[in-house]
């Protein structure tokens, strides 16, 4: 069984250098451990996901450039997170304002090539199918 997520889950990029926390507004108007629980729509770059510190993906255009213009060396750049489309899966047992809870096996695609996940779900008392 997996946890729910909820606000001040510790986040991890493939190409980010180091952790995020996740921002969970109080629109789902649902609490896990008193706090904000997450659902899969709460992927809005820069209000739920943080910046990961430096980004290391060459599909990053501003990575891109930085590693072109030091003749190749891998130059990494600021984070930016370009997360478009929902975390996937969840738990659609489980709803929150209409659409699935995020647990800590979801995972999140940014378009520059990071898969996005769950490090600590930021609680561990609540658990859902």
């Amino acid at each position: 069984m997996a946890k729910n997520v909820c606000h001040g889950a510790m986040l991890k990029c493939s190409f980010g250098a180091a952790p995020s926390s996740m921002v969970v507004l109080p629109m789902n108007m649902v609490n896990t451990s008193n706090v904000p629980a997450a659902n899969i729509m709460d992927h809005v770059p820069m209000m739920n996901i943080m910046p990961f510190g430096v980004c290391k993906s060459l599909a990053n255009p501003t990575v891109a450039a930085a590693t072109a213009a030091a003749m190749g060396a891998l130059t990494p750049m600021p984070c930016i997170p370009n997360t478009p489309a929902p975390w996937v899966s969840g738990s659609p047992a489980v709803l929150l304002a209409y659409q699935p809870a995020l647990n800590n096996t979801s995972k999140l695609m940014c378009i520059w090539a990071g898969v996005i996940e769950v490090s600590a779900p930021g609680q561990a008392t609540h658990i859902i199918p």
